[in-house]
């Protein structure tokens, strides 16, 4: 009966088998293989997080124990707030910007043919590193229209409507019958009709001189009206030339404005020759003749991109010039998933193109928008390339960023425990817009 019995009986519990993972590869053989990766994840990111994290609470020598007062520093040092001021407008502009770039730019490429070509061109710059993206910016926000592209095109757009002066440095010589007045000169002396007048002045070199500028002659006197020369009078010396005469080798001030002016009132105006002759009417008759501050004013230079107030902008130009072409890709990848039956039943309905891409599009592409513009404020909280590169020692101090101030306390200011509390307030920063990110992948995933 025994043996039946034991043979009637219900089978035990079968011996545990090594679980698996969903591709049936073994969880112990899953681990070992991502044991190096582990180890390495652990030694360049774990290790350096915590060890900041102590050395956040110490002092800067390392040997005392210094508590909160590095973190207070953040908010009471005057270089670290500017930092963080920049931070939030690094944060609302950059992403920003380059994500709505990237949006127009995806959408206008689909309706041309050389989309993919203008595709490549603004993705470029990607390529290029933030180092070397920063030297290009530097020369082109240049001061000098010469050597600045920004500043050349400002200064030839600005010149276009308002032309500058092509005498910015002339002035009376010695012995002169002019004598200054508010900017400009005026004659020590009033002037009738029937005689010639002469102006001259020096200051200009003769490469300086205007296109139009020819060689200088002495005005004839003409009856009724008043005639003169203004000129480059700059021959000196014995047997050389004369002084206060125009000679053959002599320049006019061609272009040059002179007003007629009596008891504080301009009567009469003329424009000298390219020879530098001009002709007054009667009205100007015992008037003195001023040559006004607008023939003298110094050309405009443009714009100071890398000074106090324009530095941060200008840099986050730069920035958005690396990274729209990241935003575009993502978000023509996104757009080439949109069902094109809404758009055309829109149209079809009688919406127009911006009712189309407003009410159809970016609605259907928010996802991706959303994924590319948190992706590009995780990228701007960390910016310190650019910045260090780009401005100029004089305006480091007005485009500071947390990174970059890191970096100065850490190792120009020597005070690692405050460099370390930046890095760990980076950290947490960066914390809760990966956590957006990872939430909305994965709600992507489970669609």
């Amino acid at each position: 009966m025994a043996p039946a019995a034991a043979a009637g009986a219900a089978p035990g519990p079968a011996a545990p088998k090594s679980r698996k993972s969903v591709t049936g590869t073994r969880k112990a053989v899953a681990a070992l293989f991502l044991l190096p990766a582990l180890v390495l994840l652990g030694a360049l990111v774990v290790y350096p997080i915590g060890y900041s994290v102590v050395r956040s609470f110490s002092s800067d020598s390392g040997d005392g124990f210094a508590g909160f007062d590095n973190y207070k520093a953040l908010f009471t040092d005057d270089g670290i707030r500017t930092a963080l001021k920049n931070n939030i407008i690094w944060v609302v502009f950059a992403p920003t910007v380059s994500t709505a770039l990237g949006l127009v730019f995806a959408v206008l490429t689909e309706r041309v043919r050389w989309g993919t070509a203008f595709k490549l061109v603004v993705f470029m710059p990607m390529a290029i590193s933030m180092l070397a993206a920063g030297i290009i910016f530097r020369l082109v926000y240049d001061q000098n229209p010469d050597k600045g592209v920004a500043n050349a095109v400002w200064v030839g757009v600005h010149d276009t409507f308002a032309q500058a002066s092509a005498f910015p440095k002339a002035h009376p010589g010695r012995e002169s019958p002019l004598k200054p007045d508010g900017g400009g000169f005026i004659t020590t002396a009033p002037v009738h009709t029937g005689r010639a007048v002469t102006l001259p002045l020096v200051g200009v070199a003769p490469d300086q001189m205007p296109d139009g500028a020819k060689k200088a002659v002495a005005a004839r006197p003409e009856p009724g009206k008043i005639t003169g020369t203004t000129w480059q009078d700059f021959t000196r010396g014995k047997g050389v030339g004369r002084l206060g005469a125009p000679d053959p080798s002599e320049l006019g001030y061609a272009g040059m404005r002179i007003e007629a002016v009596r008891d504080g009132k301009v009567v009469a105006t003329a424009k000298a020759a390219g020879d530098g002759t001009f002709t007054l009417p009667a009205q100007a008759d015992g008037a003195l003749l001023r040559l006004p501050a607008g023939n003298f004013k110094e050309p405009y230079n443009g714009v100071d991109w890398l000074g106090p107030s324009l530095v941060t902008p200008a840099i986050i130009g730069s920035y958005v010039w690396m990274w729209a072409g990241f935003a575009m890709v993502l978000i023509a990848a996104g757009l080439a998933g949109v069902p094109r039956e809404l758009l055309e039943a829109a149209r079809v309905d009688g919406a127009t193109e911006w009712q189309v891409f407003r009410r159809i599009t970016v609605p259907l592409l928010a996802p991706v928008l959303a994924v590319v513009t948190v992706t590009l404020m995780i990228n701007v909280l960390k910016v310190f390339d650019l910045v260090y590169i780009i401005a100029p020692g004089s305006s480091q101090d007005d485009a500071n960023v947390l990174a970059l101030e890191l970096y100065r306390k850490g190792f120009s200011e020597g005070r690692p425990g405050i460099a370390s509390a930046i890095a760990v307030f980076l950290l947490l920063l960066v914390i809760p817009v990966m956590w957006f990110n990872i939430r909305r992948l994965r709600r992507e995933v489970r669609r």
